[in-house]
């Protein structure tokens, strides 16, 4: 399957400052880029800026950024589901993964979150993919944000509609694992059904066993 990316671009006035709102970005002018040192949801920000350079280097990689001047402030990564998940286990090309998203808290609750699944969503070529993203409650900034467990998932849930993902059930063991942890999904206009169904039958595995 040929990975097309078509950039797209949208700028955001915060009370924080003009950011831009851009990608997909190549892996080299993000090795370009100054990264911010509260990007540290994942890991270390030195080492979460090498880690979505390589990421934007793979064929199916995607990087949509949120800048202020010469610093990456916030990102989502699209990615093919890592090996070690129910979601690989249908070898998908058109399956892609909204891995993970991340805004310092400077620019948080200002709509920047949204408008990086806006702009992801901008490119046509979005609508040849099954998109998923699954929550998990130990992920979360609970602390940072104060919100408990519920509030948070309905913030995710809310920024996750603007690109187009609904809840979608399964019963994945560690999703079904709280009640708080999901799926989301977007199914593009160009899908095809048999691609529907394999995605529906990795959702239930499990669904014969007595």
């Amino acid at each position: 399957m040929e990975h097309k990316k078509t950039y797209n671009a949208m700028e955001i006035k915060h009370k924080s400052g003009d950011i831009i709102i851009e990608g997909p970005i190549s892996s080299k002018e993000l090795a370009s880029l100054d990264f911010h040192e509260d990007l540290t949801a994942f890991r270390p920000a030195p080492q979460q800026h090498e880690a979505l350079v390589n990421i934007a280097k793979l064929p199916e990689g995607r990087i949509i950024i949120a800048r202020e001047l010469n610093e990456v402030v916030g990102y989502v990564t699209y990615v093919y589901p890592d090996p070690m998940e129910r979601w690989s286990e249908g070898n998908m090309e058109n399956l892609i993964e909204l891995g993970a998203v991340e805004v310092i808290p400077r620019f948080r609750g200002g709509g920047v979150g949204k408008a990086l699944l806006a702009v992801s969503m901008m490119d046509d070529a979005m609508e040849d993919y099954i998109i998923l993203t699954t929550e998990y409650y130990w992920h979360w900034d609970l602390k940072g944000t104060g919100l408990n467990v519920w509030e948070y998932r309905k913030v995710m849930e809310k920024m996750m509609k603007v690109g187009g993902l609904e809840y979608y059930a399964t019963d994945e063991p560690e999703i079904s694992s709280h009640p708080a942890n999901c799926l989301m999904a977007r199914i593009g206009k160009r899908v095809d059904p048999e691609s529907v169904q394999q995605f529906d039958n990795l959702r239930f595995q499990n669904r014969y066993m007595y």
